[in-house]
């Protein structure tokens, strides 16, 4: 019924201090210098002294029924489980369906979107794909966002690259509009988000939609954008006309940027950081270098902390409280208050190494060991 939280370093994602965090049920309900432990009954204590408490991180870009299949059939990567999301200190995913729109489609997404929701974690979707016009479950973009609980917006659509469909700016503002639409009529962000591949154009197509229309440039967001320094450039220009970026994990090519890197530079630059978010690409082709893993997200943001001596703040902030404001699921998501869902990561202070993931209320890992796992993994490992 109650979960205490004793003693620990609470970044919020701001810097609170040392706190104890009462959860009851799903929910967050106090949060306190100190709370007396003999007033509650049914009560679970966790000793958080030498440990540091962040919000659990939202990954907005999840291949979650697999990715790939650029190489035929056997390069189709599997469905991601909840185990892997876990020991990622993910709480919440947004599943993307990418390249692969003939053998997977919508319905699939949203299936194992409830799938995963069902066995703990919270979900949402993008209904479409890389090509226009995109795949949707009910014919219509508009009609996917207003009327389907989980999908909160429009992506990935492929823009700079050769497996994109090559849309012109008139198919983007019909595009935008569709997505606007949908999420003023279900209450939801409504929101675009763009692959961007290494073609030489980068988001230019992305500022001319926004110079020659009247669309809030905080409803698109351009992903990959550190793939090469060039596209990262345009992409700073982006941020500062008031637009969001998001940061893909695993980056190691000598023309891009790792998430450690790119944050380096956005520092020098004096650029906003509450307008960068930071994604996975969890589950995804790693284009013949095997799988995009969900963990990398939270190693590069380890990295950056501990070896870039980057703000603890700043940094879990691009996959927490910036991607819920630009998600529109703040303050539910993405922050430890009172009143937000009980999505918490716990870390060693030291090594900053996970040591207990909370979903919902619920303890899925403790002392750096899985305790819940999903219905059919026992069968899978």
């Amino acid at each position: 019924m109650f979960m205490l939280l004793k003693g620990g370093e609470c970044y919020a994602p701001h810097y609170d201090g040392k706190k104890d965090i009462l959860i009851a049920l799903d929910k967050i309900c106090r949060i306190e210098d100190e709370i007396p432990q003999d007033k509650f009954w049914d009560l679970k204590i966790i000793d958080c002294n030498e440990k540091i408490i962040i919000p659990g991180l939202i990954d907005q870009h999840v291949h979650i029924l697999g990715g790939g299949g650029e190489e035929g059939a056997i390069s189709r990567i599997p469905e991601i489980q909840l185990s892997e999301i876990i020991c990622a200190g993910v709480t919440t995913v947004v599943g993307v369906l990418g390249f692969d729109s003939i053998t997977r489609n919508i319905s699939n997404l949203l299936a194992k979107a409830n799938s995963l929701e069902a066995e703990g974690i919270t979900t949402y979707i993008y209904t479409g794909s890389y090509s226009l016009p995109t795949n949707t479950l009910t014919g219509k973009i508009s009609t996917d966002i207003a009327l389907i609980d989980k999908i909160i917006g429009v992506g990935e659509i492929a823009l700079s690259d050769y497996r994109s469909s090559h849309p012109n700016l008139q198919s983007l503002k019909e595009l935008a509009i569709e997505a606007r639409k949908g999420g003023m009529i279900g209450s939801k962000a409504g929101i675009v988000h763009f692959h961007i591949g290494d073609g030489k154009s980068g988001i230019m197509q992305l500022f001319r939609l926004i110079e020659e229309s009247d669309y809030p440039i905080d409803m698109f967001i351009p992903t990959h954008i550190n793939r090469n320094r060039k596209l990262f450039e345009q992409g700073i220009k982006f941020i500062q006309m008031g637009g969001y970026i998001d940061i893909t994990a695993g980056e190691t090519s000598d023309k891009g940027y790792s998430f450690p890197e790119a944050m380096e530079v956005i520092k020098k630059g004096n650029n906003d950081f509450k307008k960068i978010t930071f994604s996975s690409d969890g589950n995804g082709s790693n284009m013949g270098n095997g799988i995009c893993k969900i963990s990398q997200m939270f190693n590069d943001m380890r990295d950056s902390i501990l070896n870039n001596k980057m703000d603890i703040s700043t940094v879990i902030g691009t996959a927490t409280i910036n991607v819920a404001k630009f998600l529109k699921i703040y303050p539910k998501k993405g922050t430890i208050q009172v009143g937000s869902d009980a999505d918490v990561v716990i870390l060693d202070k030291s090594t900053l190494a996970i040591d207990t993931v909370i979903s919902n209320g619920k303890v899925f890992m403790e002392d750096g060991k899985i305790i819940k796992r999903g219905k059919f993994e026992k069968y899978l490992n």
